[in-house]
């Protein structure tokens, strides 16, 4: 049988998160670092474009119509990254992933054979993060998604073995997708903060679950990395290099990094049909999943055709068109 077309990197906008945190005081203070982090000409741009495509993100049946125009026949949506507020005290947080997963649940629950969902990861506060996941997978979500760090933690934290345990155990989806980059001002011009500071931001805390050895304590994590997973296929050499002739950088895990690529899932938006070919190569062609970023502009409105233009074998177009996501996400 051919499988359905399935869309894992789509979005939801939820006006409830938006009602919850308004007045917060961490609110201005952390819409004043994403002004420093984009620079004024993004932002700019950022407020009319994320405006016209609200329909899309609330409205079922216009996000319905949408997906048959592309294609796709199953999306697994995820709240917007902007949700993240990881500016949030632990009262803040906990009523944050609560009402994140209910209303995701609720909007797909209007198109349950079409939608999937998945809930949020408040990074910020560790001891949220397992009784966050319980939550999600409690409205019938199939996980969680989350930040490529928390203020001052990086997912090698030990403090986050617990979700990582608990993921492994109930089989549960874990989204990474970052919100923001590190680097700060250094990329407040022509959008490099997204361009620049997303692929960056995947392939750092990639490399932080690698080197940690996260994944050899934990080898059966479904985890999706958005955007490819950023620079790290495309360059796993340099830490295959680092982790053979360097003792610091060998001691925390068990195998070369690049052994470890193909544990993982990764969407298939790199904008590129020859790096999308290389990351197919690199990681295996039942470890990519069709994503669109749905329905933002640094995605694409053809992840189909985007897929199609890198001419990989037929075999594994179908794989990565619907089959993998799936068997994953495991439909019927």
């Amino acid at each position: 049988m051919t499988p359905p077309t399935v869309d894992v990197h789509a979005h939801v906008l939820l006006p409830e998160v938006d009602a919850l945190v308004a007045g917060h005081p961490g609110l201005a203070e952390a819409r004043a670092l994403d002004a420093r982090r984009n620079g004024p000409a993004a932002l700019a741009v950022n407020g009319p474009m994320v405006r016209e495509r609200v329909p899309k993100l609330t409205d079922v049946a216009v996000r319905l119509a949408a997906m048959d125009a592309q294609g796709v026949d199953v999306q697994l949506v995820s709240p917007s990254p902007s949700h993240y507020h990881q500016w949030a005290d632990e009262e803040t947080a906990e009523k944050l992933y609560r009402l994140a997963g209910e209303a995701t649940a609720a909007h797909c629950a209007r198109a349950p054979r079409r939608l999937h969902g998945l809930g949020l990861a408040p990074l910020q506060h560790p001891d949220l993060a397992v009784p966050a996941l319980e939550h999600a997978l409690d409205q019938g979500l199939l996980g969680v998604e989350l930040s490529s760090h928390a203020p001052g933690r990086d997912l090698s934290d030990p403090a986050y073995e617990p979700l990582w345990t608990r993921a492994e155990e109930t089989g549960a989806l874990l989204f990474l997708h970052p919100f923001g980059c590190t680097l700060d001002e250094r990329l407040d011009r022509w959008y490099l903060s997204n361009t620049v500071g997303q692929p960056t931001e995947n392939a750092v805390a990639l490399s932080h679950l690698i080197f940690s050895g996260v994944l050899d304590r934990h080898p059966q994590l479904k985890l999706i990395a958005a955007h490819g997973g950023g620079y790290l296929p495309t360059h796993i050499g340099r830490s295959d290099h680092a982790w053979t002739t360097r003792s610091d950088a060998g001691a925390g895990c068990a195998h070369m990094p690049s052994s470890y690529l193909g544990r993982l899932y990764y969407d298939s938006l790199v904008h590129d049909p020859y790096v999308l070919r290389e990351l197919v190569r690199v990681v295996g062609p039942d470890r990519v999943l069709l994503g669109s970023d749905f329905p933002f502009d640094m995605g694409t409105e053809d992840p189909v055709g985007a897929l199609r233009a890198a001419r990989l074998p037929d075999a594994d177009f179908h794989a990565v068109r619907g089959g993998n996501a799936a068997a994953l996400l495991r439909l019927t």
